[in-house]
């Protein structure tokens, strides 16, 4: 056995046979942020058989008080977090196979990337993407792990499709959505404690022992000193129509039109083009330029500015348009520029 691993191995729910079973598996991570890059390291120092963290954005200034991955030449690089994110952790153990996908987690490719994996982590900042995990975790049969913090606040929650109630069962008895962190802001050791949380239930997961995994759902505020721990069980609906009797998977619909989005936490929109496909930065950088933008960029992504107009653009044609929240006239710069 890797003598990286030989305090692991100690530990009695793991053991040899656990780390032979958690290098053999594969993790799917939706978000490069906070959770998930503190997430992503967590698992690949474990010694997790292949990563797979899929993440829409790029690093910047404010990310660096929480997401424990990136540094400030990141920033400076305007690096997409799943590109930084890859770097760092093949950095941290080269055994792991990290993949890294630079996009947004759309119905469509979750229901492609959840082939063969074993565990799925939230680590996303919005409701549209958990309920399309949820359902494909319904659907494939693929247990993921509930995460949120903003404050000092956080919770988390294992679901494990045929056994507990799903997100959208759980929807109906507890406010999930509230505070952002926009408007709460939020302190690392928050983000740290719902981590810990998550990837210690992910390892129970990845070596098979389920009867240790936790099936309640934990919330905790760290600066008020409060730890609540609910039983869910009677939370799950017989009608639920993502895990119910009879499911029909509604957060699965795979939508085709323009589709945008205000990230959380800044003035900033993402516009998600109609058709997918791969652009050439090098000519779009050349015909912006000649226009007067200034224009920046990277392998991965353009940074364009002309006056008070900001926008990111990458290479799948999604944008991001700093500086506001209204989508109209977010929508009207991006038709403005990229046609």
């Amino acid at each position: 056995m890797n003598e990286r691993y030989s305090r692991q191995v100690l530990f009695p729910g793991i053991g040899k046979e656990g780390q032979v079973k958690i290098s053999s598996k594969h993790v799917l991570i939706i978000g490069a942020g906070a959770l998930g890059s503190g997430s992503a390291e967590v698992l690949t120092r474990a010694g997790v058989g292949r990563i797979t963290i899929i993440d829409r954005d790029y690093v910047e200034a404010s990310n660096l008080q929480r997401q424990q991955l990136y540094t400030e030449e990141d920033v400076a690089e305007k690096l997409p977090k799943a590109a930084a994110a890859e770097k760092r952790l093949l950095a941290i153990n080269s055994d792991v196979e990290v993949v890294s996908i630079i996009g947004d987690a759309t119905p469509q490719l979750l229901e492609e990337l959840v082939v063969g994996v074993d565990v799925m982590i939230d680590a996303t900042d919005n409701f549209e993407t958990r309920m399309a995990m949820n359902d494909v975790s319904q659907k494939y049969n693929v247990p993921w792990i509930y995460g949120a913090c903003v404050g000092s606040f956080g919770m988390t929650f294992s679901i494990i499709p045929g056994k507990t109630p799903c997100l959208n069962c759980l929807l109906r008895s507890i406010p999930l959505q509230g505070m952002t962190c926009d408007t709460g802001g939020i302190i690392s050791p928050a983000v740290q404690m719902v981590i810990a949380h998550q990837t210690a239930e992910a390892l129970k997961m990845l070596v098979e022992d389920w009867a240790a995994v936790r099936t309640s759902f934990v919330s905790f505020d760290l600066w008020r000193n409060q730890y609540t721990s609910l039983k869910m069980s009677k939370a799950k609906f017989a009608g639920c129509l993502s895990c119910g009797e009879e499911r029909t998977y509604p957060y699965l619909d795979h939508e085709n039109m323009t589709k945008t989005t205000v990230l959380c936490g800044r003035d900033t929109v993402q516009i998600r083009p109609s058709s997918v496909g791969e652009i050439s930065l090098e000519r779009l950088a050349g015909q912006l330029s000649s226009l007067g933008y200034v224009v920046k960029g990277n392998p991965y992504l353009l940074s364009v500015e002309m006056g008070e107009e900001r926008m990111v653009i990458f290479q799948d044609g999604r944008a991001l348009i700093h500086g506001t929240k209204d989508l109209t006239h977010a929508k009207s710069i991006y038709q403005r520029i990229l046609g």
